[in-house]
Order: structure tokens, then C-alpha cells, then sequence
């Protein structure tokens, strides 16, 4: 296994944090609003020697992420990070014995973070994708980078809604050709779009109108103002927008969802140490109980997977 290169930078910044602490304070019980897992004693970690030695030094792992996708990431009322995705961090922390530090940004430009080494993984209702994983792009096919690795932790299809007042005469993926639609830039909801505008051009139909945003509020925003006809996004944010916004009556879903694919945690290449233990701690949480209850917790009992699964995107 290599150390990475960020141990001395993660060792410096736990020495400076701890410095300006009191003399009363006990360095590893600090916490930010962001955070999600304890950092127990390795007695009570039972997979803590899975971890590369520089997470296992530094006791938090790095997590990218676009933090305003509810309900698997989002911010509640008092600034914290809640969600599906922090739920299972902080259940996957309590098995390694580290942090899961969830850090905001726009979804498009987390695989470049990862890239850069300002995360050590992406959770964020990333989909675990043939594409992601050999690093073209879906579209086009050409290569536009390093692929990645997934842990498979739930899975999810992609889902039309419209205003609730006025649905208008989209009634599912088949009524797209002419229409415009609002969606997150960079996400599988927006490569499908793409791809269904490749349909209409092929059968000699008008151009699907795509309009993409840094997230997908911004979308949501688009599609309540009535600047779309309809928003397109994973179907548990479509269905949370839905229950949620205007009391349940600003949306309504249109048409069926698709065929459902994996989220996965997302790991460089590289570290494959990392992407191990993150299964296993899966696979522990799986086991005791604990995923079952966080995603029925949120809605999500549907997308629940039975194991942890490495790259079973397609």
C-alpha cells in the first residue's frame, strides 16, 4: 500500500488544530457542522486497520460533495449536513473509526476535486456508471479523464415532474422532443437528456430545450417560476421535491421512472485500500441492522441494497 502525499499536509493541520486548543480541550473530540461520524477508539473501530495509515493517522476521511440535493444531502435549518448520505458516513465511521468530513461543491466539478486530492471520495447520489468508472464521457464516448472505483450503496432510477397546476402535455420520457426541461449540470439525469435529445433528432422531431443548473434547487426554482415545462432528477430528490415543496403542492411526478442504477461512493483508482474498507464497512452495517433503518429512515427502503458491491455500474 502507498502512503499518499497528503499525510504531511493532513499531520500539519492536526497539529496547528490542536495547538489552539485549551489546555482542558481534548483534541479528538472537535467536530464542524459538516462532519458525519464519531472518531471512536480503535478498540471500538473493529475495521480501523482496514484504512490507508495516512486516514487512519489523520481520523477523518475527506467526503466531496454537493450538498443540496435533498433528501440525500442537504442542509437542515441550523446549517447541519443531514441526509441519506451523512446517515450512512457516520455509520461507516463508527465501523473505521474515523470521520466522514463532507465538504460542499457543485456536483460537476467533484470528480475533478477527487482528481486534485481535495477529497478523499465523492458521496454525493453519484451514479455508478461504465462511463464513470472507465472515464469518458457518456455521451460521447471519448475519454475525459482517470476513471474511478464505486462502492455500490443504493440504488435509484431518474424522474420527470412538472408544476402541479399545470403538467402540460408531458406525460413521460416519450413527450420530450420540443419541451424544455431543467436539470443539475454533470449529473445521469442530464447525460439521459442528452441522450433522449439524440433520439428526437433521429426520428425528425424538435430539439429537447435542455436548460442545466449547479444544482438542482436552482432547477426546481426553474421548473415552480414556470420558466420549463418540466425538471428532470433521481427519483428520490424528484420525490422529496414533491412531498416537500409548497406543502406538496407546488409538484407532481410525470410519467414512470427509469430502470434504477447504483449510487456509488466514489474512489480514485489508486487507492484501492480505501475503497476495500469502505466496502467491508458497508457490509457490517448491512449486517447489524443499521443501513436498514437509515434508509427506511428516509424514504428510501426501495433503492436499499443487500451488499456492498465494487464497480456494478453498467
Amino acid at each position: 500500500m502507498t502512503v499518499r502525499t497528503s499525510l504531511l499536509g493532513r499531520t500539519t493541520a492536526l497539529l496547528l488544530t490542536c495547538a489552539a486548543l485549551t489546555a482542558t480541550s481534548a483534541c479528538g473530540d472537535q467536530r464542524d457542522d459538516t462532519a458525519a461520524g464519531g472518531t471512536p477508539g480503535k478498540s471500538a473501530a473493529p475495521l480501523n486497520d482496514r484504512l490507508p495509515a495516512d486516514i487512519r493517522s489523520a481520523g477523518f476521511v475527506r467526503v466531496g460533495s454537493d450538498i443540496a440535493y435533498p433528501p440525500v444531502e442537504f442542509k437542515d435549518g441550523s446549517g447541519a449536513t443531514v441526509g441519506l448520505d451523512p446517515d450512512i458516513a457516520k455509520a461507516l465511521g463508527e465501523q473505521l473509526g474515523v470521520e466522514f468530513r463532507f465538504e460542499n461543491g457543485t456536483f460537476d466539478t467533484l470528480v475533478s476535486g477527487l482528481r486534485a486530492d481535495r477529497y478523499d471520495i465523492i458521496m454525493s447520489a453519484m451514479n455508478d456508471t461504465k462511463a464513470r468508472q472507465d472515464g469518458v464521457d457518456a455521451v460521447t464516448g471519448k475519454k475525459v479523464g482517470e476513471g474511478l472505483d464505486f462502492v455500490d450503496y443504493f440504488s435509484a432510477g431518474v424522474s420527470l415532474y412538472a408544476r402541479k397546476a399545470h403538467s402540460g402535455s408531458v406525460r413521460g420520457w416519450a413527450d420530450l422532443c420540443g419541451k424544455t426541461v431543467a436539470v443539475q449540470r454533470g449529473s445521469v439525469a442530464h447525460d439521459l437528456l442528452k441522450s433522449e435529445n439524440g433520439k428526437c433528432a433521429g426520428s425528425g422531431g424538435p430539439a429537447i430545450a435542455i436548460e442545466a443548473y449547479d444544482t438542482d434547487a436552482q432547477a426546481q426554482t426553474r421548473v415552480r417560476s414556470k420558466g420549463v415545462d418540466v425538471g428532470c432528477s433521481d427519483f428520490p430528490a424528484a420525490a422529496y421535491a414533491v412531498k416537500t415543496s409548497g406543502g406538496g403542492e407546488d409538484f407532481v411526478l410525470v410519467g414512470e421512472q427509469t430502470d434504477a442504477a447504483p449510487y456509488g461512493i466514489a474512489v480514485a483508482k489508486k487507492d484501492t485500500a480505501l475503497r476495500d474498507a469502505i466496502a467491508a464497512a458497508l457490509d457490517a452495517i448491512i449486517a447489524n441492522g443499521q443501513y436498514a433503518r437509515i434508509v427506511d429512515k428516509w424514504g428510501g427502503r426501495d433503492g436499499a441494497v443487500t451488499k456492498a458491491v465494487v464497480n456494478g455500474g453498467v
